[in-house]
């Protein structure tokens, strides 16, 4: 293969995946720094891959559009790089790209037109964000950063200041976000939101002066609204009300971040701000925590070490083991 101009990567999937295959385009961009990267994802949340380096094109697909796409007309791509184990999305890749690399599919016709055709880790073996930079590796691209990467616009984050100053939070410090549920699916991951409010309190008799983000989708309304009223002014509820980009401006200005394992939490951890993950034995933080990140203060459950065939809860993280925590993520901002 010639060294490409025009690469193509696909990743329909969720917002933590999504954001997990990040390095791995950064991996490419500075292995060919020339070549004009095109990014297509869920129409959803692809929004949070615009102003990526090296990428100048970020658009929608899903796996039922794929189908009827890329059928007309030459090749545009030189080199396709394709996450997820979706068919349709392989053979679009194989319709409008000269190469592609791509994990083994369940068909062997697809994987003997790949360029590259890479085994999967058998999770959770390796970390995320080590498992989708196995592509790039497979192309001889090696020693990269398994850092997730997201770049908030400077208008972005004006108009999160102007969000924090009409609602008077603007002199509140320190400033802390919080992620109290994951998804519906998996709502064993969530910390109780009994366990939220006891943290805050604690944090308020601390420093009375700080103020908490509460941050989420309209599924968790409930929750949050409930831990918004519980600590009135020193609350501001986000919930339900931004979009990824403005959530992320949002969390660009706090002084900590406290949440459970959820796509949130993974578009925190690009910002060098100290960052608390909470997870939970089955999704422990070596697999989908904070990776390089140079103020992760995250926490496993505390039977992460050796695994129990019983259910395990989230409350077993105590209050006291989080406040902990904070004291020293705190102090990195040099607040004590």
């Amino acid at each position: 293969m010639h060294t490409p101009e025009h690469i193509l990567i696909i990743n329909v999937t969720r917002i933590g995946d999504t954001l997990a295959a990040t390095p791995a385009i950064n991996a490419l961009h500075e292995h060919w720094p020339q070549a004009r990267i095109s990014v297509v994802g869920s129409p959803h949340h692809i929004e949070i891959l615009q102003n990526l380096p090296g990428v100048v094109r970020v658009g929608a697909l899903t796996k039922n559009s794929a189908l009827f796409r890329g059928w007309l007309g030459a090749k545009h791509f030189d080199l396709a790089v394709v996450y997820n184990y979706d068919q349709a999305l392989v053979r679009y890749a194989l319709r409008v790209a000269r190469h592609v690399v791509a994990f083994r599919q369940k068909s062997p016709a697809i994987n003997r037109r790949l360029y590259r055709c890479v085994d999967p880790d058998a999770y959770p073996t390796v970390h995320i964000t080590e498992h989708a930079l196995k592509l790039p590796v497979a192309l001889g691209i090696r020693g990269a950063n398994g850092r997730i990467l997201y770049r908030c616009t400077p208008d972005e984050v004006d108009r999160a200041k102007d969000r924090l100053v009409g609602r008077n939070f603007d002199g509140k410090r320190p400033l802390i976000g919080l992620q109290i549920d994951s998804f519906p699916t998996k709502s064993y991951r969530d910390w109780p939101v009994e366990s939220f409010l006891a943290l805050c309190r604690r944090m308020l008799a601390r420093w009375p002066q700080a103020g908490f983000l509460i941050y989420g989708g309209p599924a968790e309304m409930p929750r949050t609204q409930w831990l918004k009223q519980q600590l009135g002014d020193s609350a501001c509820l986000f919930a339900g009300l931004l979009s990824l980009r403005e959530t992320a401006a949002q969390m660009a200005l706090t002084d900590l971040y406290i949440g459970v394992d959820t796509g949130p939490t993974h578009l925190m951890s690009s910002f060098d701000i100290p960052i608390i993950g909470l997870y939970h034995p089955r999704h422990p933080a070596r697999s989908l925590g904070p990776k390089d990140h140079p103020l992760n203060f995250s926490l496993d459950h505390p039977h992460d070490a050796a695994p129990s065939s019983e259910p395990q809860s989230m409350s077993d993280i105590t209050v006291d083991r989080v406040f902990c925590q904070v004291e020293k993520a705190l102090a990195t901002r040099g607040i004590s």
